[in-house]
């Protein structure tokens, strides 16, 4: 039998609309579709009326299937002769294992493709009217893990460099370990007064987002009870959703 593919495919940061064209294409064709907690589910109404759908979802500590058993997934059904997508939110390659699955892939000489997709570090600040980088404003940018390889206990970050090297930066996944975070850049060299925002289900129905000084930020997000997934932001550039922020204004519901 001839082994199959595997499509390792981004399907974009929530609203549905924004994910690729050849993305929407590897989900119409596949038999397969390994799909991710964060995934918008209207995606999945592409697939084929007989597609296997089978959900990949992780949350801190629960792991519907840990990452051994999704590898394996994936082999059998490309040995099977099987088309199969791996549905992943935002970008494969951006903090979504897609290099450790294409990396499994490949030794078991298993073809397979990269599918970029829309990462929500640049969608989720676009759609609270927040360029990630401006000519007054920034030059440089950073996307950033808010949470290490947590079974090691370790932080790998440059500190220093994020702090005063760049202009915005984005952490991802970060709203729980924000205190920390924000005692970092402020004590390695970043002002205080830094503005930040938050954006909790960016570029969806349920997006809201909140802003406020670096010092204070923690406090401002335990109040609102804001909670992941959200997308912080840290840099001047936050100061231009005052003057261009729109998709909150017009009340747009993508689901």
């Amino acid at each position: 039998m001839k082994d199959g593919i595997v499509y390792i495919v981004g399907a974009g940061p929530g609203d549905p609309k924004l994910i690729t064209v050849y993305g929407l294409e590897c989900i119409q064709k596949a038999d397969i579709i390994a799909y991710d907690r964060l995934v918008n589910p209207a995606l999945l109404d592409f697939a084929k009326k007989d597609a296997e759908l089978v959900y990949c979802g992780k949350l801190p500590g629960k792991h519907h299937l840990i990452q051994d058993e999704i590898n394996a997934l994936l082999v059998e059904k490309a040995q099977q002769g099987k088309i199969v997508t791996r549905l992943k939110g935002g970008d494969p390659f951006v903090f979504g294992r897609g290099a450790e699955e294409a990396e499994i892939l490949k030794n078991h000489g298993i073809a397979y493709e990269i599918v970029p997709g829309i990462t929500a570090g640049i969608a989720a600040p676009a759609y609270a009217g927040i360029p990630v980088t401006h000519r007054d404003f920034a030059t440089s940018f950073a996307l950033v893990t808010g949470h290490g390889r947590e079974e090691k206990g370790q932080d790998f970050l440059n500190w220093p460099a994020l702090a005063t090297g760049i202009d915005t930066v984005a952490f991802y996944m970060s709203v729980g370990n924000i205190a920390y975070i924000a005692r970092k850049l402020i004590d390695n060299g970043r002002k205080a007064t830094t503005p930040v925002a938050v954006i909790e289900w960016g570029t969806t129905a349920q997006q809201r987002t909140i802003t406020g000084k670096l010092d204070e930020i923690a406090h401002i997000i335990e109040r609102e009870g804001y909670h992941n997934p959200s997308m912080i932001v840290v840099g001047d550039v936050v100061n231009v959703r005052e003057k261009i922020q729109w998709f909150e204004e017009q009340g747009l519901a993508f689901s």
